[in-house]
């Protein structure tokens, strides 16, 4: 036997992580920590005695595997003839025939399921809301084909983690999550639109909508910066509107740092550092945003 038959569990595990990036994971992951524990603080606030809830936690994980597995494998699905097209992209579990698209079809299904199922156990506001969340996370899929505010979209599909998280404990709004939730959304529109710079022409060329493809690489960049700022604000009215103490703001200094070295990293004349800008500075800003933050909400509140 050869092909796909023959590959062992670990090789096919390993090439579903790789189909739905599993290491971007890292964007919003932290932030939907920092959603948790202010829920947890709200909480034992409110209630005296309320107890860390290590269940809710795993099901707040969960939730974040599954909706965030099934977003982008639905998306690697439709976008597999692009793909394919795309010198950038060819070698993609799909194009490449890795996985076939009827696989990676059935892993989006299982994944969406798992997701509604899990909120099904957490209140009954995850669970009614989960529909919209799934709903906007798999339709960003569609997007690049009738808007540049494809990169907006994304940033809202991603911006869901913090509030959703503190609703997961609470099952109440709150406004302080809303605020993490709104510095997201302009964050990950800024960072996803230098990511798209990269297919600028080939966006043009196969008719796809993207703010580069739209206006261009320096107009793109300002443009970028600009949302980027707004993240910087939200922060900013983040920390003062929760009277966070100075541990909150070294590591929102920090945030801010990396914001503007990405900003360095890219230029007009020069996109050889996209993926560095992408990856590994976004990745830093929200692992040690986070950890900050969550260490001043626990430790010196």
């Amino acid at each position: 036997m050869n092909g796909i038959a023959t590959i062992s569990p670990f090789r096919r595990l390993v090439n579903y992580l790789s189909l739905i990036k599993f290491s971007h994971t890292v964007f919003a992951l932290p932030f939907a920590l920092i959603g948790f524990t202010l829920g947890f603080l709200d909480m034992r606030n409110h209630n005296g005695l309320y107890s860390f809830q290590w269940l809710s936690l795993v099901k707040m994980l969960l939730c974040m595997v599954f909706a965030r597995s099934a977003a982008m494998s639905f998306n690697r699905y439709l976008d597999r003839s692009f793909d394919a097209l795309n010198p950038r992209t060819a070698k993609r579990e799909i194009p490449a025939g890795i996985i076939k698209p009827q696989h990676a079809l059935l892993f989006t299904i299982v994944n969406s399921m798992l997701f509604v199922a899990t909120t099904w156990f957490i209140n009954s506001a995850c669970f009614y809301l989960s529909f919209v969340a799934l709903f906007i996370i798999l339709f960003y899929s569609y997007t690049k084909r009738f808007t540049a505010l494809c990169h907006v979209v994304l940033g809202i599909g991603l911006s869901l983690s913090p509030i959703g998280a503190f609703l997961a404990v609470t099952g109440y709004f709150a406004w302080l999550p809303i605020l993490f939730s709104l510095s997201v959304l302009t964050w990950v529109s800024g960072f996803d639109i230098i990511y798209a710079l990269q297919d600028e022409e080939f966006d043009r060329g196969q008719k796809l909508h993207s703010i580069p493809a739209a206006i261009g690489v320096r107009n793109s960049l300002v443009v970028s910066t600009l949302l980027h700022v707004c993240s910087a604000v939200f922060i900013i009215t983040a920390g003062l509107t929760g009277h966070f103490n100075w541990i909150y703001w070294v590591g929102a200094a920090f945030y801010m740092a990396m914001l503007t070295y990405q900003h360095l990293l890219v230029k007009p004349t020069d996109l050889s550092k996209v993926n560095m800008a992408f990856g590994n500075t976004n990745g830093f800003a929200s692992v040690v945003f986070a950890a900050f933050t969550i260490v001043s909400l626990l430790v010196l509140r």
